[in-house]
C-alpha cells in the first residue's frame, strides 16, 4: 500500500489488529513481590484457559513461568480475590505459597518439585479460601486471611486472620489451622507485622460500608506464642477510608487515609499508651499533604500503593486522575517521580534494598513490570515487556478532556478518535462513537494502551471512556457524587459527554452507542432505558435488577453496596424498581448485545434471563451470548474473540458500516 491513504467510510477501515490479537494481550501482570532478590509476579495466560501463572525473573534477566498448566494462581476471597502468593528463601532455595483457583487451597511449592497442599477442602458452601499471605519461616507458618463459608448461601461466611502450618499438617485437618482473630469484623486484610515481630496491623470494615466509604486500622500485640492480644481500632471509622497499612523499617506505622478528602499518607506520632504498651495513632502525622491520591479503592485484598524502603524513603503510586511512581521522603514531604513513558501504575509494589518493582503502562504500551532504583531514580522494564504486535501507528491517540455536565459539574473523560495511518473518511462524514462506562462503579478508566479500544478506533469507530461522577482518582467529593445516585449521575455524565462530542462536531449524533461491563453494564442498560442518546448498546455481565441484586443474588462483599449507591432498600424500595432496566424493559427500543458468563456469582445470569423475558415480544433486535466456564470478567481467548467480533457486528448493522472479515451477529427480534 505504501504511503497511499485510502478514502473509506468510517467503520470499514481494514486493520491489522484482529480480535485474536486483542484477546491474546488482554490482562496484565499483577501482584509483584520479591523472593530473596528475585522479582516474581503473576501473569495472565488467555490462551491457556485464562489461567494466571507465577513468573520469576532470574539474576540473568530471564523470565520463567514456574507453574505449568493447569495451575492457576488466583484467590476467590471476596470473589475479587487479592494477593494470591508469597515467598521466601529457605536454605538458599525459593519457597513459595500460593492459592490455586480451582480448589482455593493454599499450596507450598519449591521449583523443581510438585505443589503440596497446606490447607484442607471444606464441603460447606464456597469452602475455605485464602488471601494476602505472609510467609513466616521462623514460626513455620503462613499468616493470611481466611474466608470460611458456614452454609450454602453467598452471605453465610466468616472471615478471620489465620495461621497455616508450613509443614502441611493442616492439609487434611481444619483444626490444624490456628485462628488469630475473632469475628469482630466482617471484612479484613492480611496482617502486616512490625519489624520487631511484636505487633500486627490490618484493616477491617463492616456492612453496609464498602472499604472506600469507611474502614478501620486495627492494631494488636503479638505474644511469644504467636497469639494476638489487645486488638483495637487506632485510626479510621465510618466516614474515613484507610486504603493500606505498612510498617517502616524503624517501626513506625504508615497508612493511607482520606480524612482530608484525598487518600494521603500518615505516620504514627509515637504517643505511648499505658494500657498495653501499644502506640496510639489517632492523630497521625500527614507525610505529604496534597490534593491527589496516594491510595485507592480496595477491590482486592493486598493492593499496594506505597511500600517503605530500608532507607526510610517510601515508594509511592500517586496522582490525580492518573498515577505515577515516585519516591517520597517522609522528612521533607518531597516526592521525586520516576522518569519514563508510563502514565499509569497499578496498585502493586514490592521493594528489596533500594529496588522498587511496580507495574506501569502508557497509551503506547500495555502494562509491564518496571524496576526503579531508588538511589539513582532510574527506571527500566524488567518483565512482561510490551511488544508491538502491530505497527504502533495503528494505536489510538487519546485526548484527556473535561466536559461540563448537569448543574455545571466537571466530567473527566478520555477521548479516542478513529485512527488508522492508511485510511481517511470522506469529507463531511462524522464518525460513530461508542461511550465506554467503566466497572466498579467505584473505579476509573486508566489512560493506557487497550487493544480492545484500538480494535475499534483502527477501524474508524471512536471511543469515549467516561470517568463519570463516582469514579476514583479525583478525591472523596467526586467519588461521593454517586451516593444514592447510581443510575442517575453515571447515566447523565455518559450522555453529556456523548452529546457534547456530537454538538462540537466530533461524533455523528445518529451513530452513538454505549457499552460497559459489570457496573458499566448497569450504566449501559440504564442509559438505553432512560435516554434517547444512543442508537444501540453492548451490555456485559451487568446488574439489571436492583431489588434482586440487593436481596440475595450477589456475593457477600457487595451484598449491601446498594445501600450507599441507591439508598437503604427497606426505606426506598420504589427507587430500586424505578431505576432498574428490568422493570422498564419497555423503554429499551434500540438494538443491544448482552454478554454473560454462566459461572458469574457477582452478576449472575438470572439477571440477564429476567431482563430478556421482559423483552420478549417487543421486537427489539438483540443478541444474548452466554459463555460456559466464564465468571465475572472474561478470561478465555475464545470468549474474548467472540465478544469483540459480535460487538463490532452490532455496530456495523446499526450504523451501516462494512468492516471486512467480521462474522455477522444474528440479531433476534
Amino acid at each position: 500500500m505504501g504511503d497511499e491513504v485510502r478514502t473509506l467510510a468510517y467503520g470499514s477501515w481494514p486493520s491489522p489488529l484482529d480480535a485474536a490479537l486483542a484477546a491474546a494481550h488482554d490482562g496484565h501482570p499483577e501482584y509483584v513481590g520479591f523472593v530473596g532478590d528475585e522479582p516474581w509476579w503473576t501473569e495472565p495466560r488467555p490462551t491457556e484457559g485464562g489461567r494466571r501463572t507465577l513468573v520469576r525473573r532470574g539474576a540473568d534477566g530471564t523470565e520463567e513461568s514456574v507453574l505449568p498448566a493447569p495451575w492457576n494462581v488466583r484467590s476467590r476471597v471476596i470473589e475479587y480475590g487479592g494477593q494470591p502468593w508469597a515467598g521466601a528463601v529457605v536454605d538458599g532455595e525459593p519457597l513459595v505459597v500460593f492459592v490455586h483457583f480451582a480448589d482455593q487451597r493454599l499450596y507450598r511449592y519449591r521449583p523443581g518439585g510438585v505443589p503440596r497442599p497446606l490447607t484442607p477442602v471444606s464441603p460447606v458452601g464456597g469452602g475455605l479460601r485464602w488471601a494476602d499471605p505472609q510467609v513466616l519461616v521462623d514460626r513455620g507458618e503462613v499468616w493470611c486471611v481466611l474466608e470460611e463459608f458456614t452454609g450454602d448461601g453467598p452471605v453465610d461466611v466468616r472471615r478471620v486472620l489465620a495461621a497455616v502450618p508450613l509443614d502441611g499438617s493442616a492439609a487434611q485437618d481444619r483444626d490444624g489451622v490456628r485462628e488469630l482473630t475473632d469475628e469482630r469484623h466482617r471484612f479484613l486484610t492480611g496482617p502486616r507485622i512490625s519489624p520487631d515481630g511484636r505487633r500486627a496491623a490490618w484493616l477491617a470494615w463492616d456492612h453496609p460500608r464498602m472499604p472506600w466509604d469507611g474502614s478501620e486500622l486495627v492494631l494488636a500485640g503479638i505474644g511469644g506464642d504467636g497469639t494476638f492480644h489487645g486488638a483495637r481500632t487506632v485510626a479510621g471509622g465510618p466516614e474515613e477510608s484507610i486504603a493500606q497499612v505498612e510498617w517502616s523499617t524503624d517501626g513506625r506505622l504508615l497508612y493511607a487515609a482520606d480524612r482530608s478528602g484525598w487518600w494521603n499518607l500518615y505516620a504514627e506520632d509515637r504517643v505511648p499508651n499505658e494500657v498495653d504498651g501499644l502506640p496510639s495513632v489517632e492523630r497521625g502525622v500527614p507525610l505529604c499533604p496534597r490534593e491527589e491520591e496516594f491510595g485507592g479503592p480496595l477491590w482486592k485484598l493486598g493492593h499496594r500503593w506505597f511500600a517503605p524502603l530500608e532507607s526510610g524513603l517510601i515508594a509511592v503510586v500517586h496522582g490525580r486522575g492518573a498515577t505515577t511512581l515516585g519516591i517520597l521522603d517522609p522528612e521533607t514531604g518531597e516526592v521525586v517521580d520516576a522518569a519514563g513513558p508510563w502514565t499509569e501504575f497499578a496498585p502493586t509494589l514490592a521493594v528489596h534494598g533500594d529496588r522498587v518493582v511496580a507495574v506501569g503502562a502508557s497509551p503506547r504500551s500495555a502494562y509491564e513490570v518496571v524496576e526503579l532504583d531508588a538511589r539513582t531514580g532510574r527506571a527500566r522494564v524488567i518483565g512482561a515487556a510490551h511488544d508491538d504486535v502491530v505497527d504502533p501507528a495503528y494505536y489510538p491517540e487519546p485526548q484527556i478532556r473535561t466536559f461540563t455536565g448537569p448543574a455545571g459539574r466537571d466530567i473527566h473523560a478520555h477521548i479516542y478518535p478513529p485512527h488508522n495511518p492508511g485510511c481517511a473518511a470522506p469529507g463531511g462524514e462524522l464518525p460513530p462513537y461508542v461511550v465506554w462506562a467503566h466497572g466498579g462503579p467505584t473505579g476509573r478508566a486508566p489512560l493506557v494502551l487497550d487493544l480492545g479500544i484500538a480494535y475499534f478506533t483502527s477501524r474508524g469507530i471512536g471511543v469515549a471512556e467516561v470517568n463519570y461522577g463516582g469514579s476514583t482518582g479525583y478525591g472523596r467529593e467526586y467519588r461521593g457524587r454517586l451516593r444514592e445516585q447510581w443510575g442517575v449521575v453515571d447515566v447523565e455524565d455518559c450522555a453529556a459527554v456523548a452529546v457534547a462530542l456530537a454538538d462540537e462536531g466530533t461524533a455523528d449524533r445518529d451513530r452513538l452507542a454505549v457499552r460497559g461491563g459489570s457496573a458499566g453494564g448497569w450504566t449501559a442498560a440504564a442509559s438505553l432505558a432512560g435516554t434517547d442518546v444512543y442508537a444501540c448498546g453492548t451490555i456485559i455481565y451487568p446488574i439489571l435488577d436492583l431489588a434482586g441484586w440487593a436481596t440475595g443474588e450477589t456475593h457477600d462483599f457487595e451484598s449491601q453496596y446498594l445501600e450507599s449507591l441507591v439508598g437503604p432498600y427497606a426505606e426506598v424500595p420504589a427507587r430500586y424498581a424505578e431505576r432498574s432496566p428490568t422493570e422498564h424493559a419497555d423503554r429499551v427500543t434500540v438494538p443491544f448485545l448482552l454478554l454473560q458468563g454462566l459461572d458469574d456469582v457477582i452478576c449472575p445470569p438470572a439477571q440477564c434471563e429476567r431482563f430478556l423475558a421482559r423483552m420478549e415480544g417487543r421486537r427489539v433486535p438483540h443478541a444474548y451470548l452466554a459463555f460456559e466456564g466464564e465468571g465475572h470478567g472474561f478470561r478465555r481467548a475464545e470468549t474474548m474473540i467472540r465478544a469483540l467480533e459480535s460487538e463490532l457486528s452490532l455496530y456495523a448493522q446499526v450504523f451501516g458500516l462494512n468492516p471486512p472479515g467480521i462474522p455477522t451477529l444474528e440479531l433476534a427480534k
